[in-house]
């Protein structure tokens, strides 16, 4: 079985003892280091090689975010879940675009968190899309008031925005779709001028609320 390498980051003690009592109910995570803060994160990092680094949004200093980016920059091969306790999607999905690769609440049943973290190390796709529907659902309701109806969406509109909803970052629609990245980019940018919306979040809320996703 192989053994992979986390370093916890959060400033909270009793959530980093409670991260790792979690990860040590499975034999294949082992724990070689904690930090209280970004730069904490960053410094191990450089001096540990961690396979994954979990690391809390909200920290004193340099916050989770932008921790991540920076990490990101030097070691684009450490696997980096950004943790969290609020409804905040903006910051999860920004942390996507500095390269983080999952996301996970804290509220979420221990069970989730192992099976999401293996899914993230071993490359699983359907598990880590099936966690990523299951997050959405659980932050806060978005109100999106006059936009178009459903039905003016071309099909390959609608199923980027199914996709979209999933939590997929546009190198990956890329992938699945079999389109260049610039194209998703082209996509997305009409989407939110066809649906009157600001971001890729409100893209998600509004799958959500009127693609009936399961």
């Amino acid at each position: 079985m192989n053994s992979y390498r986390v370093l916890i980051a959060d400033d909270h003690p009793h959530a980093r003892q409670a991260i790792m009592e979690m990860l040590e109910e499975d034999p294949c995570f082992l724990i070689v280091g904690q930090a209280t803060d970004g730069k904490k994160a960053i410094q191990l990092c450089e001096e540990l090689l961690p396979d994954i680094l979990l690391i809390d949004i909200q920290m004193p200093g340099l916050n989770g975010l932008e921790a991540t980016k920076i990490i990101k920059e030097k070691y684009p091969f450490i696997k980096i879940i950004i943790l969290s306790v609020s409804d905040h999607i903006e910051d999860l999905f920004t942390a996507i675009q500095y390269g983080a690769q999952g996301y996970l609440l804290k509220t979420m049943d221990p069970d989730d968190w192992l099976q999401y973290l293996r899914s993230i190390v071993e490359g699983s796709d359907s598990v880590a899309r099936d966690l990523a529907g299951k997050l959405l659902y659980q932050f806060r309701e978005r109100d999106i008031q006059n936009t178009p109806a459903i039905g003016s969406l071309t099909p390959r509109e609608k199923e980027i925005l199914h996709l979209v909803s999933k939590g997929l970052t546009n190198k990956q629609l890329a992938e699945h779709l079999f389109i260049a990245e610039n194209t998703v980019k082209n996509h997305i940018k009409n989407l939110l001028q066809k649906l009157n919306l600001e971001n890729r979040v409100q893209l998600a809320s509004y799958a959500l609320k009127y693609l009936n996703l399961n």
